[in-house]
């Protein structure tokens, strides 16, 4: 599978192509001095075929862990530890500090 990411300012977003078929988008918003990535798709069919996130950005991290049932299977099972976040749908965050989270959508 051959695997390329567009921009599409249009649409405000950044597309990846399998194989020249639409699987994915990272959604963004241009600020004056910052992009902020506020939604990510991968389509059905794509699901489990190595397109995936890896939450580098600790604030991309922490929108993963403190929303899991909407975003952890974004980041393939194999990397949650890397990154600390739940092998699976934990909720449990009580340990994360909420202070400056933005809104992500």
């Amino acid at each position: 599978m051959t695997m390329t990411v567009r921009d599409n300012p249009e649409k405000h977003r950044y597309e990846v192509y399998a194989d020249e078929q639409l699987a994915g988008f990272s959604e963004y918003r241009l600020g004056s001095d910052e992009m902020a990535f506020t939604h990510t798709e991968i389509g059905e069919g794509f699901s489990g075929r190595g397109l995936a996130v890896l939450p580098f950005c600790p604030y991309v991290r922490r929108v993963i862990a403190d929303n899991p049932d909407k975003y952890l299977d974004l980041v393939p099972a194999k990397a949650r530890a890397k990154f600390k976040l739940p092998l699976a749908g934990d909720t449990d965050h009580a340990d994360h500090d909420s202070g400056g989270r933005k809104d992500h959508r």
